[in-house]
């Protein structure tokens, strides 16, 4: 008899589904998916059948596809089939043919679930593929992710088959004569799992016969320490991680550097965001030096200030000039928006408010046009005489690189600096005794700053 008794008590031990849902498997045509197959359908389980021909073995490809298609007939269960050219997927995104099949089949996968309401998709991996991927994974360098090897669940997608080792697989499928295909690329050593699988795992098994149930062992132990890690790590970006607006926090260096051990802590604080470890090393190595330096990864910058850490999305592109024509009410510039207003000086009631700025319309050349601040630009500080770098304005106010990049800088027609918006407008543009007309602008919604 098939152990189906064996398989639905891991599918709960694991909670793997609900008997009532409905899951999409994925299946070669090899010993380990078909396998999977009977026991779900001995077990009477909802299951429809996936089966991708990824164009690498000619015609054999093809007949493993005329193969699985069979089997789903013979369930009577539904039949989702696509083909990949592979081989070109790979070349025109620079990756392997392994990497890019991959890709391939679990987009496609989840398409199809989700398409026709599947809960979740089952992978036939048993336990020597858990330890051929733990075993790859040290070769080639790994966390402590690395070490738990597959999971039984991650997401949507389930590993109900890792109960089994694959000696035991291949024993199945010979005392029930069931029927599958034999992929002959798994008898080539020229990829590296196939290396593990034929030459590596056969010496270490004469040292350990045991060596599935040992390495399942230690995935087990791996994953508790993992998910230990990971509560701790969540507890400590809550305490330190503070959102200062929607796409920017601040963390303070003093108790980031307490951190013991640091590096591992480092890292897994900033893991979400995408910061290798190379960057996190780069990180403590420039904690004794100036402030200013700047740490990137594919989606996030990270500042070195002064006293703490500023952590920032990357915009998807750059902030375009807003211009302000005479006639406008309303403009916005990034998280903020501006009012227009023109008034009488004899009605105006100066507010003291640096969100609120008041110039001689008389001396303004419009479209007016709110911008980044670029390096050179400089203005006359409302209450001097002299002019003054906006670079050097901003190192006085203790500004970080990236609150500089939130402040909108108000330019006149003629190019001159009319306001520091937030903060200071400039002497030349003042209401004065000869001021005839008001022009008044506030910002609204400033939470950036």
């Amino acid at each position: 008899m098939l152990p189906t008794d064996r398989f639905l008590a891991f599918i709960r031990q694991h909670h793997l589904f609900e008997p009532s849902d409905k899951v999409l498997l994925t299946v070669s045509g090899g010993r380990d998916s078909v396998l999977m197959t009977y026991l779900f359908n001995s077990a009477s389980l909802n299951f429809g059948i996936a089966h991708c021909n990824f164009s690498l073995r000619a015609h054999e490809s093809d007949e493993d596809q005329e193969f699985v298609k069979e089997l789903a007939l013979g369930f009577n269960v539904p039949f989702f089939n696509t083909r990949f050219e592979t081989e070109a997927y790979a070349e025109n995104n620079h990756i392997s043919t392994q990497i890019a099949a991959r890709q391939l089949r679990y987009s496609w996968f989840e398409k199809i679930r989700k398409e026709n309401q599947y809960q979740y998709i089952a992978v036939a991996h048993h336990q020597s593929d858990a330890t051929e991927t733990v075993l790859l994974n040290l070769v080639r360098g790994t966390g402590i992710s690395g070490l738990h090897g597959i999971l039984p669940k991650r997401g949507t997608v389930i590993r109900p088959l890792l109960f089994l080792s694959g000696t035991e697989v291949r024993e199945l499928i010979a005392l029930h004569h069931l029927p599958y295909r034999e992929d002959s690329s798994n008898l080539s050593a020229k990829y590296a799992r196939n290396k593990i699988r034929l030459k590596v795992i056969p010496v270490l098994k004469e040292l350990n016969a045991g060596l599935e149930i040992t390495f399942a062992e230690n995935s087990r132990r791996f994953a508790e320490i993992e998910e230990f890690l990971h509560n701790q790590v969540l507890a400590l970006r809550k305490d330190l991680f503070k959102v200062t607006s929607p796409d920017e926090i601040t963390i303070p260096l003093h108790p980031l550097k307490e951190l013991k051990p640091l590096k591992l802590l480092l890292f897994e604080l900033f893991r979400p965001h995408d910061f290798s470890e190379t960057t996190i090393s780069d990180l403590i190595r420039a904690w004794g030096g100036q402030p200013g330096k700047i740490f990137e990864s594919s989606t996030h910058t990270l500042l070195l200030d002064r006293e703490q850490l500023i952590l920032k999305k990357k915009l998807s592109s750059e902030t375009p000039d807003v211009p302000i024509f005479e006639q406008s009410r309303s403009v916005s510039w990034k998280n903020s928006t501006f009012t227009c207003s023109f008034s009488d000086p004899g009605q105006v009631h100066i507010e003291t408010d640096p969100g609120i700025a008041y110039f001689d319309e008389g001396l303004l050349q419009f479209p007016l046009k709110l911008r980044l601040w670029r390096k050179g630009d400089y203005f006359y500080p409302f209450g001097m005489k002299g002019k003054k770098k906006l670079s050097d304005y901003f190192t006085g106010l203790k500004l970080s690189l990236f609150r500089k990049e939130n402040i909108p800088v108000l330019e006149n027609g003629n190019g001159d600096i009319l306001w520091i918006a937030g903060y200071r407008s400039d002497n030349r543009y003042r209401i004065t005794s000869r001021t005839q007309k008001v022009f008044i602008l506030e910002k609204q919604n400033n939470n950036e700053q």
